[in-house]
C-alpha cells in the first residue's frame, strides 16, 4: 500500500510553540557546531609566561629587567601593576638601552648594577632551554649585560614559550652569540671557528643592514651555528671565555632558578 500523506492543522498556539522549539533546537545545534576558539599565538604564550613570572614580584624589590620580546611583556606587566598601585617601591635594573627606554616610558624607577649590586629577582626570556635549565641567550644582542645582572640576582626566572625547549643547547640550529671587542674581530672569528672545527661550526659576524651589529657596549657579535647540540656546554663556555678579546657568550649555565613555559596545554613551571 502506498504511503499516505497526512496533513494536520495545528492550533495557532501549538504551532507557535513548535516553531519556538525548532528555533531552540537549531540554536543549540549552531552553538555546538560553532568553530573552536582561535589558537594562541606565540605572543599570547609569551604574555602568559610573563604574567605568571611577575606574580613573584613583591613591593620593595630590586628587579633585573631582561631584554627581548618575551621580557618586554614582563616589563609591561610590572609597569601596569605599579600604575595601578598593586606594586610599590620597585627599582628596576635594565639589561639594555631598549629595556631602559621601555621601563622609563612606563614610569618604573630605574638604577644600575653599580648602585644596586644586590638584585632580588631577575626576569628574562631565553632562546633555548635544555632539560637541566641551562640556556642559550643573547640573540637580541644584550647577552653581556643580561649575564651580569642575572648573575647578581638571588633568583632568576626564565620565561619562554614551548618552542624554545631543546634536548641540547645549540640543537635548534640558530645562533649562539659571542660578544667580542671590535679590535681584530676577524682574528677572533677564525679562532672561534677553529675551536669547534670538529663540530662543523660556522662562525659569522652579525650584521645590521650592511654594517656590523654594535652592542650597547660598543662591541661586535660573532654568531656560532652548531649543526648538532653542543656535547659539553660547560667546557665550550670555558674555552670560549678564555680567548682574548671575547667579553661574553650566550651560554647561561646553572643560572636559572626556574623556567616558566607557556604552551598549548597551559603554563608549567620547571625548577631545579
Amino acid at each position: 500500500m502506498a504511503a499516505t500523506a497526512i496533513s494536520v492543522r495545528l492550533h495557532p498556539a501549538a504551532a507557535r510553540h513548535l516553531t519556538a522549539a525548532r528555533r531552540s533546537r537549531l540554536g543549540v545545534v549552531r552553538a555546538l557546531s560553532a568553530p573552536a576558539a582561535a589558537a594562541l599565538t606565540q605572543d599570547d604564550l609569551k604574555r602568559l609566561a610573563a604574567v605568571r613570572a611577575v606574580e613573584s614580584v613583591q613591593s620593595g624589590m630590586v628587579l633585573g629587567l631582561g631584554t627581548g620580546s618575551t621580557a618586554a611583556f614582563a616589563v609591561a606587566e610590572i609597569g601596569a601593576l605599579l600604575a595601578s598601585g598593586k606594586l610599590e617601591k620597585i627599582v628596576g635594573v635594565p639589561t639594555s638601552k631598549r629595556t631602559f627606554e621601555q621601563a622609563q616610558s612606563l614610569g618604573i624607577p630605574l638604577s644600575t648594577l653599580d648602585d644596586h649590586p644586590h638584585i632580588d629577582l631577575a626576569i628574562d626570556g631565553a632562546d633555548e632551554v635544555d632539560p637541566d635549565l641551562n640556556l642559550v641567550k643573547g640573540r637580541g644582542g644584550a647577552l653581556l649585560r643580561e649575564k651580569m645582572v642575572e648573575a647578581a640576582s638571588d633568583k632568576f626566572i626564565v620565561i619562554v614559550d614551548e618552542t624554545k625547549l631543546v634536548d641540547g643547547l645549540g640543537g635548534s640550529g640558530l645562533a649562539m652569540p659571542v660578544e667580542v671587542v671590535q679590535f681584530c674581530w676577524k682574528y677572533n672569528l677564525v679562532r672561534l671557528q677553529e675551536l669547534f672545527k670538529e663540530e662543523g661550526v660556522e662562525a659569522k659576524l652579525r650584521l645590521e643592514g650592511d654594517k656590523p651589529y654594535v652592542t650597547d657596549n660598543s662591541n661586535y657579535i660573532v654568531d656560532l651555528y652548531f649543526k648538532t647540540p653542543i656535547k659539553d656546554a660547560l667546557a665550550a663556555g670555558t674555552e670560549i671565555a678564555a680567548l682574548e678579546g671575547v667579553v661574553g657568550h650566550g651560554l647561561f649555565l646553572n643560572m636559572a632558578s626556574s623556567v616558566i613555559i607557556a604552551g598549548s596545554d597551559g603554563v608549567s613551571v620547571k625548577t631545579k
